[in-house]
């Protein structure tokens, strides 16, 4: 089974790009295979709602987004990472969201995966949650099973992500909850 694990962040080697490689390191020592999309080395230009993927499994738009459509396609679970801008993910993220529709309208192409979200924000209380809540509501509107850390929204996490202990916690109990469930999917 695979994990795909997305940094929806624009900066390279920053805090989401870590956070998804701790994540997807976890799991392939689960023995799940993990692929990963870092926006940050990609270029997902805005939809603009031209109404195309109503008629065609295809998007005009010309950009990475045509390498994502199969990543995502292919993932038996998806993790969404994003730093928290004003309260949100980022717009390279918001961007590969609703580019997304295109699988929706090809009979729910991200139906009943798993999906989790997770965040980080320059305080504790940064917008991690709401941002989370974002990234749960694409995977709701998608027909994903949505998954947190076992007690509450997902992988909430303050900056740096490598000293704070609490925060990692959370991230480390998200994947392994994304595993746990793949692995009883797998046994029916």
């Amino acid at each position: 089974m695979k994990i795909l694990g997305i940094s929806g962040s624009p900066k390279r080697n920053g805090n989401s790009e870590q956070m998804i490689n701790r994540v997807l390191a976890m799991a392939e020592k689960r023995g799940f295979t993990t692929d990963k999309v870092f926006l940050s080395e990609m270029e997902v230009k805005p939809c603009i709602a031209c109404g195309n993927c109503r008629e065609s499994d295809e998007c005009p738009i010309e950009d990475d987004m045509e390498k994502i459509y199969p990543k995502l396609d292919e993932a038996d679970a998806i993790i969404v990472a994003s730093p928290v801008y004003f309260g949100s993910p980022t717009a390279q993220l918001k961007a590969l969201f609703d580019r997304s529709v295109l699988l929706r309208r090809d009979n729910f192409k991200l139906s009943n995966k798993i999906g989790a979200g997770i965040a980080i924000g320059g305080s504790r209380n940064g917008g991690q949650e709401k941002t989370i809540q974002v990234i749960q509501d694409w995977m709701h509107i998608h027909g994903m099973v949505v998954v947190g850390d076992g007690g509450h929204f997902g992988g909430i996490v303050k900056k740096p992500f490598s000293e704070d202990e609490t925060g990692t916690k959370t991230l480390d109990d998200t994947i392994e909850k994304v595993c746990d469930l793949l692995e009883m999917m797998k046994k029916t």
